[in-house]
């Protein structure tokens, strides 16, 4: 069987390296071209040594012609917001779909992406055609589509912890923590071991970008608190809802019985449980003094949180099995 080739834009970021990682394993995809500008011409394995023995390729130049002469069916766009769209346009003209993982396409109002991205959105037109590629809620929608928009890490954490029980919700509140590879592959001072190890701090008060993709999919406005936490990777939200539900454990199991990425767990979630896979561990308890829901999600950012999720979105688009690549 002839396999689906994949070309990886922005290869060399930490979403890009986790793309790598896992469409190596990938049964029915091969990666066609690893894009960077920094390291163009450098061998993969140059940069990253981990996949010597794996990859026989260089990185080249994110050049629309190349990615189209590679024999790209899709292409991943693990490029920051605003670059992405540059990209997706001039790709879907060729026929290649569009696993974008930025948030260019996120959201469905070019108003909003304003107002939370401070610049004017870079293809408007093209929002209406992307699919907001959150498998557990869009997976229909997500086999018919050419331009998927990967859900980002915090939105992940916090939809899936909120989804079962989303009729009943009110006044949601969200404290969540992230590990330093949220911030990406730069140099920046707030980001070096010095500055971040032994310390935890909140920021994005009181309107993180990722606000905008999390209150368009719930429908409703919540408060939102991220905090920088001193480890590579992973996410852990704790939600805290008004909603009557008195014995959740049941009914998070039952709505996420079929989901192979979800697992309801008895224990309260740990990043160590979930890292370098594509799982989202959620546990729930009812806290009868406040009469308030409180929910705890665990994730690996750079993968249910990114690449992962984004692999997931290929295989439906695809027609693959939802697990390949990523068990």
């Amino acid at each position: 069987m002839q396999k689906t080739q994949v070309a990886i834009v922005g290869a060399s970021g930490y979403s890009g390296q986790e793309l790598v990682r896992l469409l190596l394993g990938h049964p029915h995809v091969a990666i066609s071209c690893f894009t960077s500008r920094q390291y163009a011409g450098k061998p993969v394995t140059d940069i990253f040594p981990k996949f010597r023995g794996l990859v026989d390729a260089a990185f080249v130049e994110p050049k629309i012609a190349d990615i189209v002469a590679s024999g790209a069916q899709a292409a991943f766009l693990a490029l920051p917001h605003g670059v992405a769209a540059e990209y997706a346009v001039p790709l879907l003209e060729q026929g290649i779909k569009v696993l974008d993982l930025s948030a260019d396409f996120r959201l469905k109002s070019a108003a909003v992406y304003k107002d939370f991205y401070e610049h004017d959105h870079p293809a408007p037109a093209l929002l209406a055609r992307a699919v907001y590629g959150l498998p557990e809620l869009h997976r229909d929608a997500i086999k018919k589509a050419d331009l998927i928009a990967c859900a980002g890490c915090y939105p992940t954490s916090i939809i899936l912890g909120v989804w079962p029980v989303l009729k009943q919700a009110k006044n949601i509140i969200v404290s969540s923590m992230s590990g330093v590879s949220g911030a990406g592959r730069k140099v920046s001072e707030e980001y070096i071991f010095p500055e971040c190890n032994e310390s935890a701090r909140a920021y994005g008060i009181p309107k993180h970008r990722h606000l905008s993709e999390i209150e368009e999919q719930l429908g409703q406005t919540i408060s939102f608190t991220p905090h920088l936490i001193p480890i590579n990777r992973g996410i852990v939200s704790t939600i805290y809802i008004d909603a009557a539900v008195p014995d959740p454990l049941p009914v998070y199991r039952e709505f996420y019985q079929n989901e192979r990425f979800v697992r309801v767990t008895d224990a309260l979630p740990d990043t160590k449980n979930v890292a370098m896979t594509n799982f989202c561990d959620i546990s729930a308890r009812f806290d009868k003094r406040t009469k308030r829901l409180v929910v705890v999600t665990a994730i690996d950012n750079l993968t249910k949180g990114a690449a992962g999720q984004a692999v997931q979105c290929l295989n439906l688009a695809f027609g693959y099995d939802e697990t390949e690549g990523l068990l």
